[in-house]
């Protein structure tokens, strides 16, 4: 995984979602198919992907993909 686009494709596969590039920036509650539920998987996706844990407590103050994607990373 090296970009958001990454993590979005990973939400589709795994998580059936259907988000699109420029869903990246767009806050999570106006994303229609997107719920709590989904983020805690998303959160152990990205766990095993990185293969290292993600700062969970920087996740849950994101406000968008992108975000989420950055708190996971680092950066």
């Amino acid at each position: 995984m090296h970009t958001v686009v990454d993590l979005i494709s990973l939400a589709n596969e795994h998580l059936g979602t259907d988000l699109a590039p420029q869903d990246a920036g767009r806050e999570l509650t106006e994303l229609p198919c997107w719920d709590s539920v989904h983020l805690l998987r998303l959160v152990s996706l990205l766990e095993r992907e990185l293969g290292r844990p993600v700062p969970v407590a920087d996740v849950l103050e994101a406000r968008s993909l992108s975000e989420i994607w950055t708190a996971a990373v680092g950066t």
